[in-house]
């Protein structure tokens, strides 16, 4: 999103630069961020879906705390240098 925020700001400067009227390129200012805003919202509205829809197959929300857990005790290594069968 923050590209969409610096190509908001640098087409219209690029259409004054290039001879484009100050209305003309506030205009397509307006456009793009009405474009950016719309882009974002159904984003958002998408990523809600995914999550509900996920939490909905597992039937629960994932621990956080569980996972990280499993994840460190599982990860092979140990720091004396032993191995899981000494």
């Amino acid at each position: 999103m923050h590209w969409s925020a610096f190509s908001c700001a640098l087409v219209p400067l690029v259409l004054i630069i290039s001879g484009v009227s100050w209305a003309g390129a506030a205009g397509t200012a307006a456009g793009l961020a009405a474009v950016t805003c719309a882009c974002r919202a159904l984003l958002r509205q998408s990523e809600r879906t995914a999550a509900r829809i996920r939490v909905r197959e597992t039937g629960r929300h994932r621990d956080r705390s569980a996972y990280l857990v499993s994840t460190a005790h599982g990860s092979g290594r140990h720091s004396e240098g032993r191995t899981p069968a000494d």
